[in-house]
């Protein structure tokens, strides 16, 4: 009897909230009846979820679009799609019609939820869709979601970004800021919790901005401290902070509360005050090194980590250096550090470029000093009892255990998968650039 159970292979690039876009699709189209795969040859449907804050990112879509016309070619019957970020973009959703025909589905960030109808649109007119909504319609709830992991899951707390960096264009693609209702996110993470969830990380362009839209007199904070109140969460993680909006009042709040991490990612992305006024980031330097003082004075044993760029438009070597001394005086605990890449459609695009023989040379110096200091702070962790939650066996050793600090770093021992999911103490032997390695000291009750 033939199979008649219908595949889709859905390929991701970019952020979380790509990631998390991605457990959307995959849940519509799984109450459609469409089984998740990692093969695109068996698919009877593909999909492309884009993204658009690097160009080389783009490239990759439209290099694997021509790479798709084959199996198009061999399976007529077979839909193929492509969303996200970059159809957002002026003419870009044009473009891929145009030099991809074949392609069935062209849709954007904003009508992600409108899925099931433009796949019944398609089966019924036999023709291509082209839907790309210029500017987002408030927030769609209750949509299906399949989640990849058991454990630890992505809830979004709000859509878009109001701050319009010079080097960004996500504001252009994602829309403004707008925040979900307080009590659709506890339902959300109490329904979590009830699966058996454990940890939950609060997604946002900048969280740290929830709520003004709302108009309620209700703020991040506030938000931290009602989902600490849901039984069976064990740990809260939230990303992506802006600098400037982080608070005294939300620092407090999480040096009370007994759930969210000691983790902050605070993207710093330069340590000069020039450039940083060319990103029009909005804060300086002095700002955020007291941002940093007043989380560590209030939180001792927090972890500090960053995305730092290298090579913005018009950055100087005493531009640089201020960086470095920046990543000095911080002592991150690690950062996502990258070249800046033009991006067309933002200001600093036209702006004057560094030479990429400088930005190459400049972000070897920066990844050194930055591996260096990553290796010193673990070593300081060495004799530690710290609590990990397991997540399961290593990519490497099916024999070792690896899991995560509440200060978000990756420790690696030895222990029974059935620990997989467990809140566990392990001791800290040895500490290297990346991750600790431990021995399991004590197992925790609460399962």
């Amino acid at each position: 009897m033939p199979d008649m159970k219908k595949y889709v292979y859905i390929q991701t690039f970019g952020c979380q909230m790509n990631e998390r876009d991605t457990e959307t699709l995959a849940g519509m189209l799984e109450d459609l009846g469409y089984f998740q795969i990692d093969a695109q040859d068996n698919a009877d449907m593909i999909i492309l979820n884009t993204c658009c804050v690097r160009e080389t990112a783009e490239s990759k879509v439209f290099g694997l679009l021509g790479r798709l016309r084959k199996l198009k070619v061999a399976n007529p019957n077979l839909i193929i799609g492509v969303c996200g970020c970059m159809p957002q973009q002026q003419d870009v959703a044009k473009k891929i019609r145009h030099s991809f025909p074949f392609v069935d589905l062209i849709f954007g960030t904003h009508n992600v939820h409108e899925l099931p109808r433009m796949l019944q649109q398609i089966q019924e007119t036999k023709e291509a869709v082209l839907e790309v909504w210029s500017t987002e319609r408030g927030i769609a709830e209750n949509i299906p979601v399949r989640r990849k992991d058991k454990l630890k899951a992505w809830v979004t707390i709000m859509y878009g970004c109001n701050n319009f960096c010079t080097y960004c264009i996500v504001p252009y693609v994602r829309g403004r800021e707008r925040s979900r209702k307080p009590e659709d996110i506890i339902h959300e993470l109490e329904d979590l919790a009830r699966q058996g969830y454990k940890e939950v990380t609060l997604l946002g362009q900048n969280v740290n901005s929830y709520g003004k839209d709302l108009n309620i007199n209700y703020y991040f904070a506030d938000l931290l401290i009602n989902i600490e109140k849901v039984e069976g969460l064990e740990r809260i993680r939230f990303m992506t902070s802006h600098p400037r909006d982080f608070d005294q009042r939300l620092i407090d709040v999480i040096a009370a509360s007994n759930k969210v991490c000691q983790h902050f990612h605070l993207p710093a992305q330069a340590g000069s005050n020039r450039v940083l006024k060319l990103m029009n980031r909005g804060y300086s330097r002095e700002q955020y090194l007291k941002l940093i003082q007043d989380i560590r004075k209030a939180i001792p044993d927090s972890s500090i980590t960053a995305d730092i760029m290298v090579g913005f438009p018009g950055e100087t070597e005493e531009d640089f250096e201020d960086t470095l001394d920046l990543v000095r005086q911080v002592r991150y605990d690690s950062a996502f550090t990258f070249i800046y890449n033009i991006r067309s459609g933002t200001p600093a695009a036209k702006m004057e470029q560094v030479p990429e023989e400088v930005k190459t040379a400049r972000i070897q110096r920066l990844i050194e000093l930055q591996n260096n200091i990553s290796l010193e702070n673990n070593i300081q962790d060495e004799g530690k009892i710290l609590e990990v939650l397991v997540e399961g066996e290593t990519k490497t050793n099916r024999e070792k255990l690896a899991g995560r600090t509440r200060t978000n770093k990756l420790v690696v021992f030895e222990g029974p998968m059935e620990l997989s999911g467990r809140l566990v103490s392990v001791k800290i032997n040895k500490g290297r650039p990346n991750l600790l390695e431990g021995e399991l000291v004590l197992v925790s009750a609460n399962k």
